[in-house]
């Protein structure tokens, strides 16, 4: 059967990419290896990981949070077959929202492993072993990312005791210790979700910071947070060894800078050291699609690889591993092949981290903007002199304001915060307008909300903050 446009992969850059093609005009089929969609992120990924850090969140205020309110409940107790009863009910929903959107678009959803043949032939292979070849005009790459593994260490992952994300958000029962190798988002998310619920969580990092991408700022302070709220860390160190011993494993790791090895034991060892493009099987090298030297689908501005109309988006290419990267591209990708100008404005993708508190952050880190020469001058604002904030009992954190030193615009926002992640978009919708932190400033907020703390950032850039 032919096609205008075949998706291969069914995450949120390929589902979204077959959505906004369909609505605009185009007959699209979208292949998919699971027997469900949502790639990823909705099955084994942000969805369900969202899921136990909201109900692990609740777990632990209901523990420690409630009686300096007023409310007085006892000691909760843990059902975690219910947790995760919760999560696999929230994943379905998800996905299912993902096939009743296919189905209102007229998009065919084809099951099976792709393959892509040549330029506009693709082959999908269904698990009896049969194959259907398909044509299309254009085909899209959309095929996501796989766990890395730890870089020269042989690491057995059998998802009950040495863990990947996947089992990370599986497990039957709280381990006592959980060694979590792998400082980033993964790692801290689920870390932490098994910390509120009773685990001694210690995180190893090679890096001597958590979150190394994020602003020095932030990831100094997130870090203490953590440690207080009781998460142990390792950092400057590299892993060379996990192994499984009796009913749990042993990590060893010894200093970057050099010194004598130390080994953990560990009752789970979760593997967060990062995710690579998922290429595998799709047959890229007969096709002659070239790949760059950290293994992703090399592309030009407009999604296209070396094989005219074979185009590639999402965590398979260049940029920053996330959903709504993917998500945009999609859009943007769709956009050119229905014959309009799809762009996506990478300077503006804000990430976040889900933890409590949140750490969300858009453009430019101060770090970066040294690096790159630029002068900027820094606005930032405590929660704790946040009227809504302390009414909450949520005072931990702040919010940083990056403007260039000559013209005012921002160039960058950080937040660590309860929802930080909500507040972060505002700074990004200023970004996409090219606006300033005055114009932030002078914009009016209600009063007591936490997002006044954006505004006395941006207050306390351009000038001097109300509240301090």
């Amino acid at each position: 059967m032919a096609y205008d446009v075949i998706v291969i992969g069914s995450g949120p850059g390929g589902y979204v990419c077959a959505v906004k093609a369909a609505q605009l005009g185009l007959k699209v089929a979208v292949v998919e290896k699971r027997a469900t969609y949502g790639g990823t992120c909705l099955n084994i990924g942000c969805i369900p990981s969202k899921a136990l850090l909201h109900a692990s969140e609740m777990f632990h205020q209901a523990a420690h949070g409630m009686d300096a309110l007023g409310v007085e409940v006892g000691a909760p107790k843990l059902n975690l077959d219910k947790m995760m009863a919760h999560k696999d009910a929230t994943v379905k929903s998800n996905v299912e929202g993902v096939s009743f959107l296919f189905k209102k678009n007229k998009i065919d959803g084809i099951q099976g492993t792709g393959k892509i043949v040549s330029a506009g032939k693709v082959s999908v292979t269904n698990d009896k072993g049969e194959v259907q070849e398909l044509e299309a005009k254009s085909i899209v790459i959309a095929t996501g990312s796989d766990v890395a593994g730890i870089p020269g260490v042989s690491v057995d992952i059998d998802e009950t005791v040495i863990v990947s994300s996947t089992g990370g958000i599986k497990l039957t029962k709280v381990p006592e210790k959980m060694v979590v190798v792998g400082g980033g988002v993964i790692g801290l998310e689920l870390g932490s979700v098994w910390l509120r619920l009773g685990a001694k969580v210690t995180v190893v990092e090679y890096l001597d910071t958590i979150l190394g991408g994020m602003d020095g700022d932030v990831s100094k302070q997130f870090q203490r947070m953590l440690a207080k709220q009781g998460m142990e860390f390792q950092l400057g160190a590299k892993v060379t060894g996990v192994a499984k011993s009796g009913t749990g494993a042993k990590v060893t790791y010894e200093p970057v800078k050099g010194g004598e090895a130390t080994t953990i034991d560990a009752d789970v060892v979760l593997i967060a050291t990062g995710r690579k493009p998922f290429t595998a099987g799709l047959g890229l090298e007969e096709a002659g699609v070239v790949l760059d030297n950290r293994g992703r689908v090399e592309i030009d501005g407009h999604y296209r690889t070396n094989v005219p109309g074979i185009y590639a988006i999402g965590d398979v290419v260049k940029g920053p591993m996330l959903a709504h990267k993917a998500e945009d591209e999609g859009v943007a990708l769709a956009e050119i092949l229905a014959g309009q100008h799809g762009h996506v404005n990478y300077d503006v993708i804000p990430g976040v981290v889900y933890t409590q508190p949140e750490v969300a952050s858009v453009g430019k880190t101060e770090e970066e903007l040294k690096a790159a020469g630029i002068a900027y001058k820094v606005g930032k604002f405590p929660f704790t002199a946040n009227g809504r904030a302390r009414a909450m009992l949520a005072t931990d954190g702040f919010v940083k304001i990056l403007a260039d030193k000559d013209t005012d615009r921002v160039l960058g926002g950080h937040i660590i915060g309860f929802g930080a992640g909500e507040m972060i978009h505002e700074i990004a919708v200023l970004m996409e307008f090219g606006g300033s932190s005055e114009d932030l400033g002078r914009t009016c907020h209600a009063h007591p909300t936490m997002s006044e703390a954006v505004k006395e950032a941006a207050l306390a850039t351009f000038f001097k903050p109300i509240h301090m």
